[in-house]
């Protein structure tokens, strides 16, 4: 029996004291640098930015500073969206993407926007899950963009059902075998997945302290960038593309660092970009 007539499993939710925790974190949060900068124009994003930093921002008056500081911010944490839905070419709108730890929603409103197809978004956040959808309503997209409190180990979703799928920084909170054994059974043949995350470079050895704070603010566990290689291969996902995105995205931690947006982690992030510790890679791979 070939991988492709696999039967999809049940559903599974939560299956550990850890993802019991995450669910309890994301639950929870509400940190301003998420829901201010997605105050912007109502796209809300979980993830960091690239591209070159207007510091003019900086010389604005000190009632106009903190607003155009945000605007900025989020104007490089789109970019880093868009370039990531670059990597899949042309969707078709009968086609059908899957965003892997969607958070509150941004990405999949946004790819919707751009290809006209149908997103699903699974999170193991009911609060997250909630927001997301009553954004769609408000956007009057919920009959194409759906989210749902599901684990991305254990979708549920059909087998090939997809044409396209992405883990926006959410792969440090699973195990990579799981995750790509479940998403190559997701993906139609000749699929395509992408994943923008942080990898310790494992040339370094262990993890470095920087590396190992990210980990510990966060409650997540990053994983060496020859885990996502190896694991792509087992599971017969082929890269075809490799964007070390780390240059890029140091501008972004150093314009947060500077605004009142800080959560105490942009020393670590800068600190372990700039050691060669940490890097922001970009990896896109077809389903074979």
């Amino acid at each position: 029996m070939t991988i492709d007539h696999i039967t999809a499993p049940a559903p599974l939710l939560n299956t550990s004291p850890y993802q019991r925790s995450v669910a309890a974190y994301w639950n929870a949060e509400k940190n301003p640098v998420n829901l201010r900068l997605g105050d912007v124009d109502g796209i809300y994003h979980h993830h960091y930015g690239i591209g070159d930093v207007d510091w003019s921002v900086l010389d604005a008056s000190e009632d106009m500073r903190e607003n155009l500081v945000t605007k900025e911010l989020h104007r490089l944490e789109c970019n880093q969206t868009e370039f990531l839905l670059d990597q899949f070419g042309a969707i078709a709108p009968e086609d059908r993407l899957l965003d892997a730890g969607s958070g509150r929603g941004g990405g999949s409103i946004v790819a919707n926007q751009r290809f006209g197809c149908s997103v699903d978004g699974v999170s193991i956040s009911q609060s997250q899950v909630d927001f997301a959808n009553d954004q769609a309503v408000k956007r009057g997209v919920d009959d194409k963009v759906r989210f749902h409190l599901k684990n991305m180990l254990s979708t549920g979703f059909d087998t090939g059902s997809f044409r396209g799928i992405w883990n926006n920084e959410s792969t440090m909170y699973v195990d990579l075998a799981q995750l790509f054994a479940e998403h190559s059974r997701l993906l139609a043949r000749g699929g395509r997945y992408v994943t923008i995350t942080g990898c310790y470079n494992d040339t370094y050895g262990l993890p470095s302290r920087a590396v190992s704070q990210i980990n510990a603010h966060y409650i997540c566990d990053i994983h060496p960038r020859s885990t996502y290689f190896k694991e792509m291969a087992a599971n017969r996902l082929v890269p075809i593309s490799v964007v070390d995105l780390t240059a890029a995205t140091i501008p972004y931690w150093e314009l947060r660092a500077k605004s009142s947006l800080v959560t105490g982690i942009e020393d670590p992030f800068l600190t372990a970009y700039k050691d060669g510790s940490f890097q922001y890679l970009l990896i896109a791979a077809d389903r074979v």
